[in-house]
């Protein structure tokens, strides 16, 4: 895996295909091989150079132990990923997904010569209440070395993140129970640097009414982490920005209904 020095970090990033450039910005904790599983097949197949990106945090950072990983801002993530589009070659088509759609508004926002079009899916400009106590506690959680059992945590990731409507069919939930228990792990200090930055950034409402990009905000029906209430703030907020959701989709969306997802951001980058 390449990797680009950019603000005192090297940050590692896969390209895949060629054609316009599209880069792809996971969430808190998570690297962006996930994305191979269904978007970046589906944007190479439509003729796009499709990169995937380990955010600060999961790319490490000067400092960063196993027990100890700086605090990392949206700041941080939005100047890494300005870096990157700059080193091949941008502007880019930019999806990011729960705290990468903060990454991604923000990019629109700070760095609009970097951005093409934007997909926010769990697009958010404030963190609400359930959200706070959430972060608060897995953060208790990595400080307090509390280490949960591999099959009740991936039950709690899968309520969390999933839709009823995937929990309520056996064979799927089958297979996601395998995966989620499969890649169960105790929090990382780079997820835990990560955690809590989009609560920092605070209240963007105002801000984010200065984004001039076409933006594309996509909320999940069933979402408990990113409430698609929220998506639908932040479309209402940026000019000219649209909303679309997705039913019978929770956090991980993108993974429940793939062939939805795609289609949306195919259409939305072929205006």
């Amino acid at each position: 895996m390449p990797t680009l020095a950019v603000n005192g970090i090297d940050l590692a990033y896969e390209v895949h295909g060629a054609g316009p450039l599209v880069v792809l910005v996971m969430g808190t904790g998570a690297p962006g091989s996930v994305w191979r599983a269904h978007q970046v097949p589906a944007l190479v197949d439509a003729g796009y150079r499709v990169v995937t990106v380990d955010n600060r945090g999961i790319s490490p950072v000067p400092g960063q132990t196993d027990r100890f990983c700086p605090p990392i801002e949206v700041a941080d993530l939005v100047g890494d990923l300005a870096g990157l589009i700059a080193h091949l070659g941008g502007p880019a088509h930019v999806v990011g997904t729960s705290l990468g759609a903060r990454v991604v508004q923000e990019l629109a926002l700070a760095h609009p010569g970097s951005v093409r079009r934007v997909v926010a899916m769990g697009a958010h400009a404030r963190v609400d209440d359930a959200g706070l106590l959430l972060t608060a506690g897995e953060r208790q959680l990595f400080d307090d070395e509390i280490v949960l059992p591999a099959a009740y945590q991936a039950a709690i990731s899968a309520q969390l993140n999933l839709s009823p409507a995937t929990l309520r069919d056996t064979e799927r939930v089958r297979d996601w129970r395998d995966i989620l228990e499969y890649s169960a792990a105790p929090i990382s200090s780079g997820e835990r640097g990560q955690l809590g930055a989009s609560e920092r950034l605070g209240d963007r409402s105002d801000a984010y009414r200065g984004i001039r990009a076409p933006l594309l905000a996509i909320g999940f029906a069933d979402d408990r982490m990113t409430p698609p209430h929220l998506a639908r703030e932040v479309a209402a907020l940026v000019p000219g920005a649209r909303y679309a959701e997705v039913p019978d989709a929770g956090h991980y969306g993108y993974l429940e209904r793939p062939d939805e997802v795609n289609r949306l951001v195919l259409d939305f980058f072929a205006e």
